[in-house]
């Protein structure tokens, strides 16, 4: 249940209605607007008389709220999120870009990237220390030392890190993580995504490659009832009958969740196609539809990358498409002013 004040209500009103409220063992979420403040109602809410708390005057509109995620749901918080991390920040009207590589290598392959991808306008450094394989034989990442590295490349670059958590027991090393992803394969994890809603860090959720909208939000919904607030969710693409990429970009997800949810949306095209010559045409139409930041795959020397390298793009490629980037956001920006 959502209730919608009026503009500018009486203090000692609000306080009298939160009270009854948190006596009936509601969770209370508020959320300050331009035009109006929501309060919105977590808990059992059937016995709640609505035309009674209708009636106040301090109430503008009272709703039920049949969808299961209520933390994500935008309608119990209708002005966009916005996560800050370190200097920078994803949503709130700023394109934030994400690159680096599949998997850290070494120091001196990380360092190097990042460097080159902060020098082309990227914001944060994605890389993975820990990695999901469908193979057991396939390089698996170089864990903690790899996370290492990702430090080192930060302290040379002041580019926050994004990095894959695969299992709780790793949780301690994540320490000094800036933001923690929630791979495609653990979207269902329920351990591990309450275990990140009890963390104080920003939480990217990439989707199921099965996934539904409503099932990709309610794992969203998990990390936001631990009282992480701070989640970003990610398409990177889902499985279909189309076996000439990797997985189908499911553009229409970056709209809908728009409506359904207040969450920032980044969308990864890497992933999504496995094609490098693909990644640039999907970025840009991200950007057109509405992203609030994409995730790249950029490595020094694809053709010997240990993975993902066919949709890993040079650092060279990655400028020109970057500077593109930034510009196609800013005319978008322009022409919906």
């Amino acid at each position: 249940m959502i209730v919608i004040l009026k503009r500018d209500p009486d203090r000692e009103q609000l306080e009298s209605l939160i009270a009854w409220l948190q006596e009936k063992g509601i969770i209370i979420h508020t959320s300050i607007g331009e035009q109006n403040t929501v309060l919105g109602l977590v808990g059992d809410t059937s016995a709640l008389d609505v035309d009674l708390i209708a009636a106040l005057d301090i109430v503008e509109d009272v709703k039920r709220v049949q969808e299961p995620y209520k933390n994500a749901n935008r309608k119990f918080h209708p002005e966009d999120t916005v996560v800050k991390v370190g200097n920078t920040q994803i949503g709130g009207g700023a394109l934030t870009i994400m690159a680096g590589p599949c998997s850290v290598e070494s120091e001196e392959q990380v360092v190097a990237i990042a460097k080159a991808v902060k020098a082309s306008g990227a914001t944060m450094l994605r890389g993975g220390a820990f990695k999901p394989r469908t193979s057991p034989y396939a390089f698996q990442g170089l864990g903690a030392v790899g996370l290492e590295y990702l430090k080192v490349a930060r302290q040379e670059t002041g580019l926050p890190i994004v990095t894959e958590l695969m299992d709780l027991s790793q949780l301690p090393l994540f320490k000094d993580v800036d933001v923690i992803q929630i791979g495609a394969r653990n979207m269902q994890n329920f351990d591990l995504l309450r275990a990140v809603g009890c963390q104080d860090k920003p939480v990217m959720i990439k989707r199921g490659m099965s996934a539904t909208y409503e099932e990709w939000l309610m794992s969203a919904e998990y990390v936001m009832a631990g009282g992480n607030e701070n989640v970003i969710l990610c398409e990177r693409g889902i499985r279909t009958f189309e076996h000439y990429t990797r997985n189908t970009l499911d553009m229409a997800a970056i709209p809908v969740l728009r409506k359904l949810t207040h969450l920032p949306i980044i969308v990864d095209p890497s992933h999504a196609t496995g094609k490098s010559w693909l990644v640039a045409p999907l970025a840009q139409a991200a950007v057109a539809a509405g992203a609030d930041g994409l995730l790249i795959e950029v490595h020094n020397d694809p053709a010997h990358a240990l993975c993902d390298g066919p949709q890993s793009l040079r650092p060279e490629a990655f400028d020109p498409l970057a500077k593109k980037l930034l510009r196609l956001h800013q005319v978008m920006r322009e022409l919906e002013g």
